[in-house]
């Protein structure tokens, strides 16, 4: 292993007294970033004014951070672009997808997806009024749902709710084989696993910047669009899409390659925080961090099953098949996670019943894990969980 941990853990400013388990929801703060928005905010809104848009960069950074993601995601340089959020995201990537299958009608997807995508693809296609159908199937039947009537397979790589992983070169490789497209959503990829987006010869992926990767809240989505689908349709014809902004030109021309997918303005301060989280990833082997991702995630299975096997592995036991989390069934799974919460170890719920935790080895440790795992079991086996202050629902679970 080449990677080290202790120094990646140095770099992110996290709270004493706190177990960590929520990387896959939320990343914490690096601790470089409040220097850089500081930066920002001084020496280039404060001093530059307008003036740095060309000075200090802005306008190339959905390019320039595209470019540091895709390196972690196995993209070509020059294929990947940030920006707007994950939902708009998948949104573009799946109207150019459709727009390359005129004759099909079809997205498939699975019933383990996000919402948002569905909710996405479903409007998608009834604004398009042109005949298209979502099919959701469940998630070990995609392989045998890809059939010629198919335009597009969208899907998430890893399960929100249970890290249930799909073998995204093989379900590629079939979409392909009966003519149709593929487009990821890789919320729960990027930063947590290998990911090889030209190995598996994905044509379109989107994910999230605030997650694994530590770009803070609201960071920015991205989008990857496979090379020779460059020339892909843009349907959301944004200013900073075009191929000259500043010609204000009355009628939209596209820019050239994965460009044309820009929508909106940059959201400099929030790219100023995320370039800083990505400078925590150089030096990362990705197979290391996979390595260590499942040492934890097995040490955290291992001990509950030991000392709490009432709690339900919702998530695929072997580790080969699952991404960097964990998820529990439990009836009053949000009561126990806000007691969890109480002790210090932050995880988190999804309904109905899912107690979720991730495993981010960039700053956590084993010490940190079993722990965990033991004050889970206790809490579990004593019943203190169930304290009327813990099943009052908050907004966020």
């Amino acid at each position: 292993m080449t990677t080290d941990f202790g120094a990646t853990r140095a770099m992110f400013d996290l709270p004493a007294g706190v177990i960590y388990l929520d990387g896959n929801s939320l990343g914490p703060l690096p601790r470089t970033a409040p220097a850089a928005m500081e930066r920002v905010l001084r020496a280039e809104w404060g001093a530059q004014l307008i003036t740095a848009w060309n000075r200090a960069g802005w306008m190339d950074q959905p390019r320039r951070l595209g470019d540091r993601i895709g390196r972690l995601i196995g993209a070509a340089e020059g294929s990947v672009t940030v920006g707007d959020t994950l939902s708009i995201k998948v949104w573009q990537a799946l109207a150019a997808a459709l727009a390359l299958r005129p004759d099909r009608r079809v997205i498939l997807s699975d019933s383990g997806n996000f919402p948002s995508d569905l909710y996405m693809a479903d409007g998608l296609a009834r604004l398009m009024a042109r005949g298209h159908a979502l099919r959701v199937v469940p998630p070990e039947d995609v392989a045998q749902a890809i059939d010629a009537s198919v335009a597009v397979v969208m899907l998430t790589e890893v399960d929100y709710r249970t890290g249930r992983l799909h073998d995204m070169a093989d379900l590629t490789a079939r979409a392909h084989a009966a003519g149709a497209l593929t487009v990821w959503d890789l919320a729960h990829s990027a930063g947590a696993l290998p990911v090889d987006l030209a190995g598996a010869g994905a044509d379109f992926a989107a994910g999230c910047t605030y997650k694994y990767l530590n770009g803070g809240p609201g960071a920015p989505g991205f989008l990857y669009v496979r090379p020779d689908h460059a020339g892909a349709e843009a349907a959301l014809q944004g200013w900073l899409g075009h191929a000259a902004p500043f010609a204000f030109e009355p009628g939209y021309r596209p820019a050239p390659g994965v460009a044309r997918m820009r929508v909106g303005t940059p959201p400099v301060l929030q790219m100023a925080v995320l370039e800083a989280a990505l400078d925590v990833w150089e030096g990362v082997d990705m197979a290391d961090l996979r390595a260590r991702s499942i040492a934890l995630s097995e040490a955290f299975r291992a001990r509950l099953a030991r000392d709490c096997p009432r709690l339900a592995l919702a998530s695929p036991a072997d580790p080969a098949r699952r991404g960097s989390q964990l998820s529990f069934r439990h009836p009053q799974g949000y009561a126990v996670m806000q007691a969890l919460i109480a002790t210090g170890v932050i995880g988190d719920f999804r309904a109905p019943d899912l107690l979720r935790f991730g495993f981010t080895p960039l700053y956590l440790s084993m010490d940190e894990v079993e722990r965990a795992a033991d004050i889970l079991a206790r809490l579990i086996r004593d019943g203190s969980w169930d304290r009327a202050e813990f099943h009052r629902r908050a907004a966020v679970t």
